[in-house]
């Protein structure tokens, strides 16, 4: 078997026994993959379940499915009438992400089933090489009012998890605990498992006003998540969102673009318009700056300095001189991002007037803020939010939100959001190991990175600067002052170099809540970061992986407590190691370009 949608030919279902149906498809697959196993089943009762194994047919999660409207129980007494089945190809490219250029290769199963009383329900699965997707669709209906769901999940008793306590701002720390052990309670997406050496990423992907979002319960003692919706009542076009589950070793987990691979195509033909970059921003090093014309002058002319495209003005900002901000800022080449409270924005006639307004006077884009909901009603916020935002040709950051759903593959305009416990809120260095491997893994994330002297200063100073490469954001707002990086020039030079766009992203090593070294190619340059929690250790960064060689490498490590980094160069070749001694929650960064290239004054640097 190739892998893929595990069956049984149709005609043997008739001398199976109803309490355990396997049904078949055989899937063409490229030789070198390895997908994971999807097998429906039936429970007494009549109860479907999604069995998902490894390729070897280990366990690693079982999805009971069911679906429950205003008039229908559509969650047991159920058995299959028929499937069909099909493969997706899908080529498509992306302004943010992990990879600009995106292709899905998907084999997509419908299992039509029907219970006793001839309602009907569509269980639509797909498998990729990086994990299984399903969801509902209740045929020949186009508006129905959906009341809960059976989904579930039921994880291997030996699996470890990091989990996110569920608010609805996706703020709080995750926490690190067995399936089995975590305390009672609502778990946000994703949630991370692993059992042996494979991995299980649950989220939801497509998610929005058609549906409202979701998040996991548990009961203490239990190996069982199930799936909670936001609203005791859902106005459903008879289609629901992907239940997701990104699956693999570490690195097919971490570079997994399945989430933007089950979301709606883009809606914009148009994107000549769209700027990811790096962003100069006050508020973190100076809450009241956003108040103050001169100092916000100081943040252009920062940005300016360091070719930054952008300077976010936060809380705080005036329309008394904000437009002679933005000309005095275009006059530096630098462009001007404006804070909203979502409140400010929550009527159509209320952006219409705003967004207008901003966009006269030359604003390329907005960060809308305190969202704080998965309701359905807070997502067709959104949605207008983005069509309304996308007609002015103003670029999007949402903080305070919910996680990405593959909205930056529907809307190529949204650079960012927030939805993780960010530099803001003095997170420990610890998360910073964690957050690569469960809520950066569905789509940009405003992390705010670089703390050099706000915050607990808990990770070393080179741990900070690698935190761009490590972390990715369509934009990406650096966390301190001015004055913080220009007191470290190795740190602040480094930085200058990192782009928040993405030719490929690969996985280098790592373990949730102890290390992460990531390589993100930009053109011909392998930018490396490496940061690692707890004990000073060594980090090691085999090159194999990155292509043939030589390598100039120009790498930044710690220095004297937390003064600047210290910068050295050498020569690599493509099958050397780069390792290095790490001090407490330290970290080291490098940028990798071909020898042959590398010979001029400064290096990869450029």
């Amino acid at each position: 078997m190739l892998g893929g949608l595990a069956t049984l030919p149709k005609e043997s279902l008739m001398t199976m026994p109803r309490r355990l149906a396997a049904l078949t498809a055989l899937v063409a697959m490229p030789a070198f993959a390895t997908p994971p196993l999807a097998t429906l089943v039936f429970h007494d009762g009549g109860r479907p379940v999604l069995s998902i194994t490894d390729p070897q047919g280990a366990a690693l999660v079982d999805a009971t499915l069911g679906l429950r409207t205003a008039g229908s129980d559509l969650t047991h007494d159920l058995h299959l009438i028929g499937t069909t089945q099909r493969n997706l190809v899908e080529h498509y490219q992306m302004t943010t992400g992990k990879r600009l250029v995106r292709d899905a290769n998907l084999a997509e199963t419908r299992y039509a089933l029907q219970n006793n009383k001839g309602e009907k329900l569509d269980v639509v699965v797909r498998v990729a090489n990086d994990g299984v997707a399903f969801r509902y669709e209740l045929p020949g209906t186009t508006q129905a009012t959906v009341t809960g769901e059976a989904t579930s999940y039921m994880l291997p008793t030996d699996a470890q998890a990091w989990l996110l306590p569920y608010e609805p701002s996706y703020e709080k720390e995750r926490i690190q605990t067995t399936a089995v052990g975590a305390p009672t309670g609502d778990y946000g997406n994703p949630s991370l498992f692993r059992s042996g050496e494979r991995y299980v990423l649950i989220t939801e992907a497509n998610a929005d006003g058609r549906y409202d979002g979701s998040r996991l319960a548990h009961v203490a003692n239990s190996p069982r998540y199930g799936l909670t919706l936001a609203d005791a009542r859902v106005d459903s076009t008879g289609v629901t969102p992907w239940r997701t589950v990104i699956t693999g070793d570490l690195a097919t987990v971490t570079e997994s673009t399945l989430v933007d691979d089950l979301a709606d195509p883009s809606k914009l033909t148009d994107t000549h318009w769209i700027r990811p970059g790096r962003v100069a921003w006050s508020w973190i090093s100076d809450h009241v700056s956003p108040k103050n014309f001169e100092r916000q002058k100081a943040f252009v002319d920062f940005a300016a300095a360091n070719r930054m495209p952008y300077v976010l003005v936060d809380e705080g900002w005036s329309d008394t001189w904000v437009p002679e901000l933005v000309r005095y800022a275009n006059a530096k080449h630098v462009d001007v991002l404006l804070w909203f409270p979502w409140t400010k924005l929550d009527t159509p006639a209320k952006r219409n007037e705003w967004l207008t307004r901003v966009k006269g006077w030359g604003v390329k884009g907005v960060k809308i803020d305190f969202m704080e909901s998965d309701s359905q009603a807070r997502y067709r916020w959104y949605d207008q939010t983005l069509a309304d935002t996308a007609r002015l040709q103003l670029m999007v950051n949402f903080h305070g939100a919910t996680i990405p759903h593959g909205l930056a593959r529907t809307w190529p305009h949204l650079m960012s959001m927030e939805g993780v416990r960010g530099a803001e809120n003095d997170p420990p260095a610890v998360g910073n190991t964690i957050q690569p491997f469960t809520r950066n893994v569905v789509g940009s994330m405003d992390y705010t990175p670089v703390a050099l002297d706000v915050g607990r200063q808990e990770a070393s100073i080179a741990h900070e600067v690698a935190l761009p490469i490590v972390f990715e954001s369509g934009w990406t707002h650096l966390a301190d002052s001015p004055e913080a990086y220009q007191r470290r020039p190795n740190a602040l030079a480094f930085l200058d170099q990192i782009p928040t766009t993405w030719d490929e992203t690969k996985l280098i090593a790592g373990i949730p809540g102890q290390e992460a070294i990531f390589a993100r190619r930009s053109g011909d340059r392998w930018f490396i970061g490496a940061i690692s929690a707890g004990p000073a250790r060594r980090l090691s960064v085999p090159l194999a992986s990155l292509g043939v060689g030589p390598w100039r490498a120009d790498i930044i490590r710690d220095g004297s407590g937390r003064g600047d980094v210290a910068r050295s160069t050498q020569n690599v070749t493509a099958d050397a190691t780069l390792s290095f001694d790490v001090p407490t929650n330290g970290g080291f960064a490098a940028m990798l370009c071909p020898v042959a290239k590398g010979q001029f004054t400064y290096g990869c640097y450029r």
